[in-house]
């Protein structure tokens, strides 16, 4: 078994947004992670590692986490950028976004890829697994890199004692429970869950301290 990646929290503002910045040490790559709106601080970054992103991968569609695509692929247009299927409408849609409403809006460039339930994305030395949780946004999707701890990259659905928000429009509670319930919270309870803003947690802690989950 490989050992566990570099993993790097870059927090952009002003939504406390984390971007994931995972690499190899035996590779000259990594991937970005839902690139947020400083995108100096993740091409910093990538620099001070002397790392270049082999992909960016979007959890969801939202402003914050797609803020940074345009200046990441605008100096590396040869990483793909990755989103689930049925969220990539968001990209180029400032209010399905939710940066209009907010009296800024954003548009990313169009994925090269959109993934669904399944698919395996291999790149920087890495398969991750895609799993689809939708209800904070319509496509949302995980990204689950299998290891000792398995480790997610969560997006807005599951954070340390709470939830992705499910009142903004095309969102869907019911969903989101469901999901969390089917799909997260059957994984060994050491899985460590990165997500969208605040600090890590494990999918045990969160199975104890979230009773509207269960």
């Amino acid at each position: 078994m490989q050992p566990p990646p570099n993993i790097e929290t870059i927090v952009s503002m002003p939504f406390a947004e984390n971007t994931y910045v995972v690499w190899r040490d035996d590779r000259d790559d990594a991937l970005v992670i839902d690139p947020g709106l400083q995108p100096e601080l993740i091409l910093d970054f990538l620099a001070e590692i002397r790392r270049k992103p082999a992909a960016i991968l979007n959890t969801h569609g939202h402003a914050d986490h797609i803020g940074g695509n345009q200046a990441m692929k605008a100096a590396f247009p040869d990483a793909p950028l990755i989103i689930g299927a049925n969220e990539a409408p968001l990209l180029t849609d400032a209010d399905a976004n939710l940066s209009a409403p907010f009296g800024m809006p954003i548009v990313s460039p169009m994925a090269d890829r959109t993934v669904r339930e399944g698919e395996i994305i291999e790149e920087a030395g890495m398969q991750l697994e895609v799993i689809e949780v939708p209800g904070h946004s319509p496509g949302h999707v995980v990204y689950l890199l299998r290891g000792n701890p398995d480790r997610i990259f969560g997006g807005d659905v599951l954070f340390r004692e709470g939830i992705g928000r499910f009142d903004f429009p095309n969102s869907d509670g019911r969903l989101l429970f469901l999901g969390i319930r089917q799909k997260l919270f059957t994984m060994p309870g050491d899985t460590i869950v990165y997500p969208g803003h605040g600090e890590p947690t494990t999918i045990g802690h969160e199975r104890k301290k979230q009773s509207l989950c269960r």
